[in-house]
């Protein structure tokens, strides 16, 4: 008979496989972290990795990356290859159409994308909160042939170039430079987080008026120069507000007066 059974990680596995792991074991939790630690070893564009690629990649030992895999394999999470390589399986996708969808915001979302770059001829990409990082939901290219390529689903600092430094500013963060941005409802900067490259951002609300992350475009700093975003900044603002107004609804007492000037409460 064929054993259903789903697999197990002895308790003290990290000890037994992993000389350099001194610690005490915490079984099932270290298991769960490895498996998301081999998920994540796939970086975009590789379709595919070798069970060493991964074990270094991962620092664990080839017999534990191994019966990891095999686990997650089990639930399509990853894919065994015919060389003997793996790849991400169809179960990590469908998670991340999952992620995206838990926003309910892309039928809308993606057409004002579409219509910000056209007008502008940049790329396009709304940025929401994940903890202290910025993650990219979703970006339309731009029709320019030398454009920016940001990576969708990236962690990237909130510090570091506009669309993060406009959620903070509107998730209240002090300071003169947090609040000129609530004042003007934009911000742009230059060669910030990525050398060369320019990006000018508003903030964008969601349901209750709560804020919900930023929209942005982005190019190459030689072609939008600060002139060059300060005249695309009414573009975005426009964009934002309007993507703000079709995400929150009706207008209530919560709706700002203007919302790409809205200063959160104190």
């Amino acid at each position: 008979m064929r054993n259903t059974q789903p697999a197990t990680f002895p308790l003290d596995e990290a000890s037994e496989e992993e000389p350099g792991n001194t610690g005490p074991s915490t079984g099932s939790v270290v298991a769960v972290q490895r498996a998301m630690q081999l998920l994540d070893a796939f970086a975009l564009g590789e379709s595919q990795l070798s069970l060493a690629d991964i074990s270094r990649r991962c620092a664990m030992h080839k017999t534990t990356a191994l019966r990891i895999l095999r686990t997650l394999a089990a639930s399509s999470y990853v894919v065994p290859c015919e060389n003997g390589a793996w790849r991400l399986g169809p179960a990590a996708g469908w998670l991340g159409a999952r992620y995206q969808s838990g926003f309910d915001v892309q039928d809308v979302v993606e057409p004002m994308l579409r219509k910000l770059s056209k007008s502008t001829r940049e790329s396009a990409a709304f940025y929401v909160r994940e903890g202290d990082k910025r993650t990219c939901l979703m970006r339309v290219e731009g029709v320019q042939p030398l454009r920016h390529h940001a990576r969708m689903g990236e962690a990237l600092p909130l510090d570091k170039g506009s669309p993060g430094r406009v959620i903070l500013a509107f998730s209240g963060e002090r300071g003169a430079a947090y609040e000129r941005i609530r004042q003007q409802g934009y911000c742009l900067s230059i060669g910030e987080r990525e050398k060369g490259v320019a990006t000018v951002s508003a903030p964008v609300f969601g349901a209750h008026w709560k804020l919900l992350g930023s929209v942005c475009i982005s190019g190459p700093a030689a072609r939008l120069t600060e002139d060059v975003l300060e005249m695309h900044a009414k573009a975005v603002i426009n964009a934002a507000n309007a993507l703000s107004y079709a995400l929150a609804g009706s207008v209530s007492a919560s709706t700002p007066t203007v919302v790409s000037t809205w200063h959160p409460p104190t």
